[in-house]
């Protein structure tokens, strides 16, 4: 029987980064411990770092409040970055001047940024120790092998087929020769 784990999450959209830019740093905190994630953030020098940390920090603070709520148990020491994604939100398009009258187009990139966090399952629940196979290895039954060479020939691959050959070229001098003559 499965427990389910609760996951916790916080959202920030619409940042002014690409979301790519954004993936450096949250592919740098996936999969971690909260503390380590949050000491990542912290020193990471990009811009999104301290906005990453900011949500890393609410989405720890929501887990707090919800299980307070619920009156269930949590240990914020054992949660961890269950997933950070960061989805593209819409584009704003901009006008830059060009020479000669004309105007380049480009976009600037929002982002929509979603953290959760969960609880690592308990120690308890973790194999720690594999059974050893048993004692004489079953044997299994292989196919068996065909009797007749017929039934091998007819797995064998069927040759390929001859190229045929291009025509010869005409020969157009012969012809005006036999047109001259009659």
């Amino acid at each position: 029987m499965a427990v389910e784990t609760k996951e916790y999450r916080a959202v920030a959209k619409f940042q002014r980064v690409s979301p790519q830019k954004a993936r450096l740093v949250l592919d740098l905190i996936k999969g971690r411990g909260v503390q380590e994630a949050l000491e990542t953030a912290a020193f990471t020098k990009k811009r999104i770092a301290p906005v990453i940390h900011k949500l890393l920090t609410s989405a720890v603070d929501n887990a707090k409040y919800v299980s307070g709520e619920q009156g269930t148990d949590l240990d914020v020491d054992n949660l961890y970055v269950k997933s950070a994604i960061a989805n593209d939100g819409p584009r704003m398009k901009r006008i830059r001047p060009a020479p000669m009258g004309r105007a380049y187009r480009y976009q600037r990139r929002l982002t929509h940024i979603i953290v959760s966090v969960a609880e690592r399952g308990s120690a308890s629940n973790l194999v720690t120790k594999v059974d050893e196979p048993a004692a004489e290895p079953v044997e299994t039954k292989s196919a068996p092998k065909p009797k007749s060479g017929k039934a091998k020939a007819a797995k064998t691959a069927a040759p390929k087929a001859a190229t045929a050959k291009k025509p010869a070229a005409k020969k157009t001098a012969a012809k005006k020769s036999t047109k001259k003559e009659s």
